[in-house]
């Protein structure tokens, strides 16, 4: 059985290997959010929620439908968007102004992801698990977002 910290390797080198070259940003994005609903165990839901101007709108997801548009500041989203940090969250329904897009989500972390030294996604997982993201979970996904803040959209 993988480590955690293995796991994550093997997803940011499929995540870059499925980026390379010059693509469609929302293809890129569609195929990371795949590829991290079928690597993680216990999520609910993948994606990411890009952002036009004070809004972030959904964009490429894996799992249950969920909410168009979140305002910034709001919710666990919008508040990493805003504050532009990792937000990692063991009991949403404590978090104050919490959107509850799906009633199973317990627990959910967000990345933001910049172009420019602005947010301009973040990346968001959802769990049914209580305290289901961790400082592994952060790190591995801090990566992997990292890598997405430096693709360009060539549409």
């Amino acid at each position: 059985m993988q480590s955690k910290k293995e796991m994550y390797e093997l997803l940011y080198e499929q995540v870059e290997a499925l980026t390379e070259g010059k693509q469609h940003l929302v293809s890129q994005l569609a195929n990371t959010a795949a590829a991290i609903y079928q690597t993680l165990p216990d999520l609910n839901w993948a994606g990411f929620y890009l952002r036009d101007r004070e809004t972030l709108y959904l964009g490429p997801f894996q799992g249950k439908t969920a909410c168009i548009h979140i305002p910034l500041g709001k919710g666990v989203c919008g508040t990493a968007a805003l504050k532009k940090e990792t937000v990692m969250v063991e009991d949403v329904h404590q978090f104050p102004g919490h959107i509850a897009c799906d009633q199973n989500s317990n627990s959910e972390i967000v990345i933001p992801m910049y172009r420019n030294n602005e947010v301009y996604a973040v990346l968001d997982l959802d769990s049914p698990v209580f305290g289901r993201f961790d400082r592994e979970d952060k790190e591995g996904l801090e990566r992997i977002a990292s890598l997405l803040s430096g693709l360009e959209d060539s549409k």
